[in-house]
């Protein structure tokens, strides 16, 4: 079963406690895109901003999210 963005936002916000998060469905029921926004990515790069995402998702990214959009950044001073 396809989770809603609230629930995609809820794993990503409890794998990296206090990440702003915003998702929404696009092309369909199953394509997202996610904006997350972090202290926690301070000093990674663009590909581990996006791994870190990708494992809060677990199998959820290989089974129910088939596209995903992705979009990270650390919070603006």
């Amino acid at each position: 079963m396809t989770p809603t963005p609230e629930e995609v936002a809820e794993l990503v916000r409890q794998g990296i406690p206090g990440a702003e998060v915003d998702v929404r469905l696009f092309s369909g029921h199953d394509h997202f895109e996610m904006e997350v926004v972090s202290a926690a990515f301070t000093g990674k790069s663009r590909i581990a901003q996006h791994q870190m995402v990708y494992a809060t998702l677990g199998d959820k990214m290989k089974e129910a999210i088939h596209a995903l959009a992705l979009k990270t950044s650390i919070p603006k001073e």
